[in-house]
């Protein structure tokens, strides 16, 4: 791990559009970077996937297509014009080709990106890690590493010599690095970008061909000597001990230092988050509609059944079925909603926090607090195993979302913190093994049961917990299970569309009927 997650990158997060943002989010951001070093000139491009990766077989159902399009034309992971971004790449006088072909890096969700224009070739690899994480692994046959958290400028030269000299004294760097590879260059990792004039009097260098200034994509920035206080549930009880924090307190302890920015701006931030959730249950449960699309509208029959008492189960329960509903069906729409952890497990989290929240009359304060504790759990599970159900299952996203939900439950409700790690264990333990096995290659079904599951699981723990129901394994050994297990699973049960659900016979009905004739949804198939 080359850097330390960060709650808004890596765990609550992106704000975006689309199915999946292991697909949509990471790569618009990797078309940003390629953007970036054509220097926003593109006119050919051609994309290579694996084909025994995840993609190979994904990329236009789950919207790796769409999101590379809007990159490539410099939009946000939330551009309402996302689901014509294609259209919009050919009025712009792009072409693109998509190729299957064996690559060298092996990740299951890699790209391989090769950009033209009447001046230059370049060519970047780039795999998606989860939740619209990314890692640029291979520039123009350099061996280098970017997560987008950095302003990144290379430097194409003959050899460092003279170069390194200047940089050093004109330039606030964070990290210079020299790569020796095809086409050598500096990249120099930066918290500003570099000034235009400096970047152009290193043009002028006898040895230097080319400098490319690539812009960050992500919310926080990292930084050189970046330390937090901790990284695993045992050193955050250890640095708790003379501190008597809550969980939230620790999760904005921990990224107001990882994000060198303020308690009140970490408070700020979450909430802005919480209100683009609330406006997301909103949005589902007054309908939503879109013709690419397995399942309708269904939360506002939920609604009317929840309100004529036809239902059984508490309130807390039913309004969170509604809620997680809702907050999937907007995502399915196309809609604007928020990766929490993940864009296929966007309904588990908010809808558990919403549904308490609505249920006991707990204030927006309330909710953001949950929320913040919820993200920090998720920064264990970011740093020490994986949000991608293309390497972890379901049990990657929803499982990571509902031990996130269940932690988020106790803090709302008065829980002690070892209450809160208890349920997280506890509902962790739960999720082990869940394949990801969409039915028609779309992230719906069986996503919407899966997020709902992950919420009732996250309820029923955090009772649990606050009942002092013993969680025998330490949450820190469960999520190092998790990655164990994750590895174990066979990839076509890991978002591939080759395995579980997604092969039965009706699954394959569904997908070609939607290839053919998108209908506006399918019913009693």
């Amino acid at each position: 791990m080359s850097s330390y997650p960060s709650i808004f990158n890596d765990v609550i997060g992106p704000v975006m559009r689309g199915p999946s943002s292991s697909h949509c989010a990471a790569s618009l951001r990797i078309a940003r970077i390629c953007r970036d070093l054509m220097d926003e000139d593109i006119k050919d491009i051609l994309i290579e996937f694996d084909p025994n990766g995840s993609l190979a077989t994904t990329h236009k159902s789950q919207g790796s297509d769409m999101g590379l399009f809007g990159g490539f034309l410099g939009w946000e992971a939330f551009d309402e014009r996302l689901p014509e971004s294609e259209k919009h790449l050919a009025e712009a006088g792009i072409n693109y080709t998509i190729q299957i072909v064996e690559l060298t890096e092996k990740h299951p969700n890699t790209y391989q990106i090769t950009l033209s224009n009447d001046r230059e070739t370049r060519r970047l690899t780039a795999i998606s890690t989860g939740g619209g994480m990314i890692e640029v692994v291979n520039i123009d046959g350099n061996q280098l590493y970017m997560a987008g958290d950095y302003h990144e400028t290379l430097v194409y030269c003959s050899d460092s010599d003279g170069i390194q000299a200047f940089v050093d004294g004109n330039i606030d760097y964070d990290q210079v690095i020299f790569h020796d590879g095809e086409n050598p260059c500096i990249q120099i990792k930066s918290q500003q970008r570099i000034p235009e004039a400096i970047c152009h009097e290193i043009l002028q260098m006898e040895k230097v061909q080319a400098v490319k200034s690539l812009n960050p994509v992500l919310p926080i920035k990292s930084r050189k000597n970046l330390k937090v206080p901790f990284i695993t549930c045992a050193e955050m009880l250890a640095y708790n001990q003379d501190k008597n924090q809550a969980l939230w307190e620790l999760a904005v302890s921990y990224e107001s230092i990882r994000g060198d920015i303020s308690r009140d701006a970490v408070f700020e931030k979450m909430r802005a988050i919480i209100r683009i959730m609330g406006n997301a249950i909103e949005t589902g449960l007054s309908g939503t509609a879109y013709k690419d699309r397995i399942l309708g509208s269904q939360s506002p029959n939920y609604q009317k059944s929840y309100h004529a008492n036809q239902l059984l189960g508490g309130d807390v329960l039913n309004k969170t079925i509604m809620y997680v509903s809702a907050i999937m069906e907007v995502k399915s729409s196309m809609g604007v909603i928020v990766a929490a952890p993940t864009a296929g497990s966007c309904g588990g989290l908010p809808g558990v926090v919403f549904g308490a929240a609505h249920s006991i009359d707990a204030d927006e304060d309330a909710m953001v607090k949950a929320m913040l504790s919820a993200g920090l759990i998720g920064v264990f599970i970011a740093a020490h195993a994986t949000f991608a159900a293309e390497v972890g299952g379901c049990m990657a996203e929803t499982g990571s979302g509902g031990g996130m939900a269940a932690a988020a439950l106790v803090e709302m409700n008065g829980g002690t913190l070892e209450q809160s790690i208890a349920a997280a264990s506890i509902a962790l333990q739960n999720s082990l093994g869940i394949i990801c096995d969409p039915i028609g290659n779309r992230v719906e079904a069986p996503c919407l049961g899966r997020n709902v599951m992950a919420a009732s699981n996250a309820i029923s723990c955090a009772n649990m917990a606050l009942a002092d129901y013993e969680h025998l394994i330490p949450l820190d050994e469960v999520i190092q299970t998790m990655k164990a297990v994750g590895d174990q699973i066979h990839h076509t049960l890991r978002c591939t569309n080759l395995g579980g659900l997604s092969i039965t016979n009706t699954a394959k009905r569904i997908e070609s009927a939607l290839e053919e004739n998108p209908p506006v949804f399918f019913k009693n198939c």
